[in-house]
C-alpha cells in the first residue's frame, strides 16, 4: 500500500490532524485533555517548533505548527505514542488508539496561517458543540485573546502581530477576525495533491522538494500536487470570453459559465459539491453542465478554448 508523503524542511508550517481509531474518542475526560497539553507543551519544547493554534475534540484534535527544523515526524510519533500509553495505562486499555498516522497538510505561511489560525479554533462551533468559541476551553482561542493564561509553549505574541502590532488591539482584531470567520466554509478548497494549500507558485516549490525526496511508494498525485486552482480557471476562462471574473460567474455567458464549471471539475478536480458551492447552483446542475459537454464534444472556437485552458 501507498504510504502518504510526510514532506519535512526548515521553516515548514503544518496544519495537523490525528483521529481515533474506528472514529472513537481519543479523550474520555479532562483529565486526558490535560495530560494530551502538558505532553504536547512538552513536544512543543523540544522539538523548538512554532505552536500556532490547537483545538482538542473529541475523537480528534487539530494543531497548527511551523517547524524551524524537519522534525515534525519525529515530534508527532512521540506526542502521539506517549498519549496512547498514558491513555491505555489511565483506562486499562490496549491497543492503537489513533487510526493510523497522523495527517499532516503543509501550508503557505503566507497566504493562509491566518485563516488557519481562525478555522482550528472554529471547529466546536463548526461542529454544533459550541455557539462561541470562547465557550469550547479546549482550543487556544481563549488564551490568544487574553481570556486565560497562555502556555510558554503557544506562540500567542506571533499570532497576535498577524493581526496589529500593539498587544490590546492585536487581540481584539483577532477576535473580531475569528467572529467573522464563523458560517464561512472550511478553506480545503484550494488543496492539492492531498496535502499542498497554497498558491501556483507554492505549489510548484512543494513539487520540486517532493521530487527531490526518495520515496517510490509514495502516491503519484502527492509527488505531482500541480493542478491549476479555481482561481486560475475562473480568470483563464473570463479573460478567453472577455469578462470579469465577477461577470462570468453570474452568468453574463452562458458559454463561458459552463465552460468554467467543466474545467473546474475536469481540470481542476473538484468535487461535484464544490463547483456548485464556487458556481452558486445545484450539484445536479452541475453534473448536467458536465454531462452535455462530454457527450456533445465541442467544436470550432469552444474546442478551442478548452485546449488552451487545459
Amino acid at each position: 500500500m501507498a504510504r502518504p508523503l510526510r514532506l519535512e524542511f526548515p521553516g515548514a508550517v503544518y496544519h495537523v490532524t490525528s483521529r481515533g481509531d474506528r472514529r472513537e474518542p481519543i479523550f474520555l475526560d479532562d483529565e486526558d485533555r490535560q495530560q494530551f497539553l502538558r505532553l504536547l507543551g512538552l513536544e512543543v519544547r523540544q522539538q523548538g517548533w512554532q505552536l500556532y493554534a490547537y483545538c482538542l475534540m473529541s475523537n480528534h484534535f487539530h494543531l497548527l505548527i511551523e517547524t524551524p527544523e524537519p522534525n515534525l515526524g519525529r515530534g508527532m510519533r512521540r506526542l502521539n505514542g506517549v498519549y496512547t500509553q498514558a491513555f491505555n495505562r489511565r483506562h486499562g486499555l490496549v491497543g492503537h488508539l489513533f487510526q493510523g498516522r497522523y495527517k499532516a497538510i503543509v501550508v503557505d505561511r503566507d497566504a493562509y496561517l491566518s485563516e488557519l489560525c481562525r478555522y482550528v479554533v472554529l471547529n466546536p462551533v463548526r461542529a454544533g458543540m459550541v455557539a462561541q468559541p470562547d465557550m469550547w476551553p479546549w482550543s487556544s482561542y481563549a488564551a490568544t485573546v487574553g481570556a486565560a493564561a497562555a502556555p510558554d509553549w503557544l506562540a500567542v505574541d506571533a499570532v497576535r502581530s498577524l493581526f496589529h502590532p500593539s498587544g490590546a488591539s492585536a487581540k481584539r482584531a483577532y477576535a473580531r477576525f475569528v467572529a467573522q470567520g464563523m458560517g464561512l466554509a472550511a478553506p480545503w478548497t484550494n488543496l492539492a495533491g492531498q496535502m499542498y494549500l497554497g498558491d501556483d507558485a507554492f505549489l510548484a516549490r512543494m513539487e520540486k522538494l517532493a521530487a527531490e525526496q526518495p520515496a517510490e511508494d509514495v502516491p503519484a498525485v502527492q509527488r505531482r500536487p500541480l493542478r491549476p486552482g479555481h482561481e486560475v480557471i475562473v480568470d483563464a476562462v473570463a479573460k478567453v470570453y472577455g469578462l470579469e471574473p465577477a461577470a462570468l460567474l453570474s452568468r453574463e455567458s452562458q458559454q463561458a459559465f459552463q465552460v468554467m464549471v467543466y474545467l473546474l471539475r475536469r481540470v481542476a478536480n473538484l468535487s461535484l459539491k464544490e463547483v456548485a458551492q464556487l458556481a452558486s447552483i445545484s450539484p445536479p446542475r452541475v453534473s448536467q453542465i458536465q454531462a452535455k459537454i462530454e457527450a456533445n464534444p465541442p467544436t470550432g472556437q469552444l474546442a478551442a478554448v478548452l485546449e488552451a485552458i487545459k
